[in-house]
């Protein structure tokens, strides 16, 4: 005789947790986030058609950003699943490529495709809406002088721009759905995953000519943030929520910013026991440079970038700590010998997983 099975009649709709949409939940911040609030929440992922794909403990929903009929089906599933309540939908999914300065996919997706799905969301009960900005939105600082979340804005490229752009949207396009804007640095884990720190890494461990140069003030530097310490501010986001004002902005990042200078110096100490010597050589000859080895292969440095090497930005995380009672416990400096541990015991799966192979 056949085992009789007792399926649970309540559904996923009526269950205690509450729910909560993540966008992009299958890139390196969503995948990982998903996994870290599946215990407490109900959770949703919305991601393009095909792979990769969310954990298992996320139903995937696929939409398409760029086609509000698209989103609107998606919408349409979620709501006969789980019901038209969701307590938090936080909105990584965005186009970023450091391959090129300016792109249409900035304007389609980044700002068009939010606020196609923020057309959606007005037929739903949303207790919250989370937006992963950028700290690029804000106008470079200098060294010892932090950046607040009213600190002047100013963009000099194609992502940054559209993020700013797409906060302005939101904040005309909200209609009283409670927005956080979190602001959030270069991210980054133990196995690097950061454009900018990957690839300064990969120039001095192959001993390459130009991680000898830099066009900028190498006293200067950008702010980073763990992947583990974003995750925790943006749980403690969607935990406290009923309790954060409406339209606010919060600044995601280490306290302390490490100069290009000390990068190379403790890559160079890491991989050889050695300082790595720097030189700096004016910006016009590092853009003729970056030009010419642009038309014959495909560098990381581009042109445009020499224009951004002076860029410093230095975060205020006291809004954080207020309203989060967030501070990170990592730090990019301290995190780097086990970057670069991973990298000495394994170079192969290291680059591959930096998509540097």
């Amino acid at each position: 005789m056949d085992e009789i099975i007792d399926h649970d009649e309540k559904g996923a709709r009526i269950q205690d947790k509450e729910v909560i949409i993540i966008t992009g939940s299958s890139g390196l911040i969503g995948f990982s986030l998903i996994k870290k609030l599946a215990p407490k929440y109900r959770v949703i992922g919305l991601d393009r058609v095909g792979p990769p794909y969310p954990p298992l403990e996320a139903e995937c929903v696929n939409f398409n950003i760029k086609d509000e009929k698209a989103i609107d089906h998606a919408m349409e599933r979620i709501r006969y699943g789980y019901g038209s309540k969701i307590a938090s939908v936080i909105h990584l999914a965005a186009f970023y490529n450091f391959n090129t300065k300016n792109s249409p996919a900035y304007e389609e997706i980044n700002l068009k495709g939010t606020r196609n799905l923020l057309n959606q969301l007005k037929d739903f009960e949303v207790d919250q809406f989370i937006y992963s900005s950028s700290n690029l939105i804000y106008k470079p600082t200098k060294p010892g002088k932090k950046i607040t979340e009213n600190s002047p804005m100013e963009t000099n490229w194609g992502y940054p721009d559209s993020k700013l752009h797409t906060e302005k949207m939101i904040k005309e396009h909200n209609e009283g759905l409670k927005t956080v804007f979190l602001r959030i640095a270069g991210v980054y884990n133990d196995y690097g995953h950061s454009i900018p720190i990957t690839q300064q890494i990969k120039r001095i461990y192959e001993k390459d000519l130009k991680s000898h140069l830099y066009s900028g003030n190498p006293s200067h530097g950008d702010v980073f943030i763990h992947l583990e310490d974003l995750l925790e501010a943006i749980e403690k986001t969607v935990d406290r929520r009923k309790d954060l004002p409406d339209d606010l902005a919060i600044n995601i990042g280490e306290p302390a910013t490490p100069s290009y200078q000390d990068l190379q110096d403790k890559i160079g100490e890491l991989l050889f026991d050695e300082k790595w010597e720097t030189q700096q050589i004016p910006s016009e000859i590092a853009k003729a440079g970056a030009w010419a080895l642009d038309l014959v292969s495909d560098p990381f440095i581009k042109p445009w970038m020499i224009d951004r090497a002076d860029d410093h930005y230095e975060l205020d995380i006291s809004r954080a700590k207020k309203y989060l009672d967030w501070t990170p416990s990592h730090s990019v400096m301290k995190t780097l010998p086990t970057i670069i541990k991973n990298l000495k015991g394994n170079p192969n799966k290291w680059f591959k997983k930096n998509n540097l192979s």
